[in-house]
């Protein structure tokens, strides 16, 4: 664990995705935290300048979105928070020559735990929603490029993501990307 002035970074078994746990400031008025700071994030390997911060809604318990990413040279490291209710957050290592290669890591994320989740490079990330009404917020170092953009199948059973809940909804989007095929060696970063 690395500490900073307002957070802690845990490490997790898939090097270089990290935990950020927010510390709060309470009194009667209520609370304050500081959501980002480039300077304490570089400690967790935030090396690259935030470009772009996007927000979603996801309405209904047990939707599934993702499992999304950037191929080189429009790779990103994502941040991700979650401001109104609980998700499960899941991150999948694609780097090729990593030796958590299609290895997968969860996270439950929400606005009462105050944890973020550092996605580095070379992962692929989705999430689930634990409650209705969950509003996310990312963070990335790379703007969004069509062009560049892969996806895992969520479903796939070579990944064997475990999701707490029956998924109620996917997009069409999501739904139809190809299950992992023989030979597939990742990202080259």
């Amino acid at each position: 664990m690395i500490r900073s002035a307002r957070f802690d970074f845990l490490a997790t078994p898939l090097a270089g995705l990290t935990v950020i746990q927010r510390r709060i400031i309470k009194d009667e008025r209520g609370s304050f935290e500081r959501c980002f700071c480039a300077q304490e994030w570089q400690q967790a390997g935030l090396e690259k300048p935030i470009v772009q911060i996007n927000r979603s809604v996801t309405r209904r318990i047990g939707a599934v979105r993702g499992m999304h990413f950037q191929y080189p040279p429009y790779a990103e490291i994502k941040i991700v928070s979650c401001l109104r209710g609980e998700i499960f957050d899941v991150a999948v290592d694609i780097r090729s020559h990593s030796p958590t290669f299609l290895k997968w890591h969860s996270e439950v994320l929400s606005s009462e735990n105050n944890r973020a989740l550092l996605i580095p490079e070379g992962f692929a990330h989705g999430f689930q929603t634990l409650m209705d009404d969950c509003e996310l917020l990312y963070l990335h170092t790379a703007p969004y490029t069509p062009d560049a953009e892969g996806a895992l199948n969520a479903q796939d059973p070579l990944l064997g993501i475990t999701w707490p809940r029956a998924i109620s909804e996917m997009s069409e989007r999501d739904r139809s990307f190809p299950f992992i095929e023989q030979g597939f060696t990742g990202v080259q970063l």
